[in-house]
């Protein structure tokens, strides 16, 4: 038997566990840092089947480790588990049926990333054992992927120094190996104070924050064309001091994400978000407090490990689809809009995109890519790929087409295609890992060309030594105690 046909009978024969957690975990629906219900099933599973959990690690309430085995080498295997907020919807319906108004919901199907990784990792624990081998894997419980940035808190306190290698997967649309780059970004928070005053009797009295705000946001516009072409700047006013217009409003707070294609990049255009920030305090004659509140680095790719994912893929073969799932696909697909199916298009070519019209759901698998492609947004991920050889996968959870944080993507959590596809990525998963713990060769190269990439370079957390994440806001954080 091959170790694809191994690997696909460990995972296959787990199978109504994995959907269980996966469905249960998209019920909870818990965003960033408040995933308390969703962290405790997946830690009780692991120990369920062998595994030493290590919880609260790094001063994450909700992150964990999983370990088994001893000795070298040592796999790390990274899952996530959290939800966003506004994205409540029913499963498995093609009309906008939101379950709780402004609810939570898995718009980026990390119910079904968490799992897919618990599958892989349990998959190659049993190989270990049924084989008699040295080495540990680890499945690493990462909190707060949507803008919390747990993975990054686990780099910067240097629980990755001792991994050798590392493998994760992201639900999607198309059957890949991410051969991937992507920006790093530094989220701030900026807390103006002012002083209040009768907008109307005694204007002259007051010191308006959110006009501090308001011209500090100004300024970082006309920053954008002065920037290189593929940083990205974003913002959210969060407080507007309050709702009277005829009061001066003395406070006033405004959130940032900054994006850069290196780490040096975006600490620069950070210190010019920032003299905007201190620019609109001396106009408005008021203080301004910043605080970088997260941040991760720039995606580093491992084509040695990637090669080697890519391979057991094409072995192991599409997921399974029904006709069922073919005819949810296709109600999915025709809730696009005609720009979105137009974007859709763009990633597979015109001819190919016209196929999938009538069977909108990918069954083939992409070519490895000679040169990175470009993300454009973040991800946390990419603090372990700058400590550790990293390699990724995605499979078509959803229907062609379907846009990333949507309730078409929540509608689909559930569906038999997103867990047959989950099922695949947990296979890629295991058997890459395999490969690796297999041959120390394989993992001498990934190790050299993630030297060679760096160029020199050496990690430094973007958010500061002192840093601590926050802490969950559920009462039912005592379950995790």
């Amino acid at each position: 038997m091959s170790l694809t046909e191994k690997i696909a009978n460990y995972i296959d024969q787990k199978s109504g566990l994995y959907k269980n957690v996966s469905d249960s975990i998209w019920d909870y629906a818990e965003t960033r840092f408040d995933e308390v219900r969703s962290a405790d099933l997946l830690c009780k599973t692991l120990e369920n089947e062998g595994f030493h959990v290590e919880r609260g690690v790094a001063n994450l309430e909700t992150g964990f480790i999983g370990t088994f085995g001893n000795g070298k080498p040592v796999i790390a295997i990274l899952g996530e588990y959290d939800a966003l907020a506004g994205l409540s919807q029913q499963a498995g319906s093609a009309n906008y049926e939101p379950i709780i108004p402004n609810g939570n919901g898995h718009g980026c199907g990390h119910n079904l990333l968490g799992v897919g990784a618990l599958a892989g990792a349990i998959a190659t624990k049993q190989y270990l054992e049924d084989n008699h081998l040295t080495g540990t894997v680890k499945y690493f419980g990462c909190p707060a992927e949507e803008s919390g940035y747990g993975k990054s808190f686990l780099a910067r306190d240097g629980y990755f120094k001792d991994v050798d290698v590392a493998f994760s997967w992201h639900p999607g649309t198309i059957n890949t190996v991410m051969h991937a780059r992507a920006n790093a970004v530094i989220n701030a928070t900026f807390k103006f104070k002012g002083r209040s005053s009768h907008a109307a009797a005694s204007p002259h009295l007051g010191r308006s924050a959110l006009d501090a705000v308001e011209l500090m946001n100004v300024g970082v516009n006309y920053l954008r064309e002065h920037i290189v072409d593929e940083a990205r700047i974003h913002y959210a006013v969060t407080n507007t001091g309050g709702v009277a217009p005829n009061v001066v409003q003395a406070e006033a707070e405004v959130t940032y994400l900054i994006r850069a294609p290196k780490p040096n990049q975006v600490k620069d255009l950070y210190k010019r978000v920032l003299n905007c920030a201190q620019g609109a305090a001396l106009m408005t004659e008021t203080t301004v407090e910043e605080q970088i509140v997260g941040s991760c680095h720039n995606l580093i790719p491992n084509k040695t490990l990637e090669k080697v994912m890519h391979q057991h893929m094409q072995d192991l073969g599409s997921a399974k689809l029904t006709e069922n799932d073919i005819h949810f696909a296709k109600d999915i697909y025709s809730t696009l809009s005609e720009e979105e199916k137009k974007v859709a298009a763009l990633q597979v070519g015109k001819e190919v995109a016209q196929m999938l019209v009538d069977r909108p759901i990918i069954d083939f698998l992409a070519p490895l890519p000679e040169e990175p492609f470009f993300m454009g947004g973040s991800t946390d991920v990419a603090d372990v790929s700058w400590n550790v050889p990293t390699a990724q996968c995605s499979t078509a959870t959803w229907a062609f087409g379907t846009p990333f944080h949507t309730w078409q993507a929540v509608a689909q959590g559930k569906s038999s295609y997103a867990h047959e596809a989950t099922m695949l990525a947990g296979k890629a998963i295991a058997c890459t890992a395999i490969s690796a713990l297999e041959n120390p060769t394989l993992i001498e190269n990934a190790k050299a060309e993630l030297v060679e990439r760096l160029g020199g370079e050496t990690y430094e957390a973007l958010i500061p030594k002192d840093l601590i994440p926050p802490k969950s806001n559920r009462e039912s954080a005592a379950i995790m105690a």
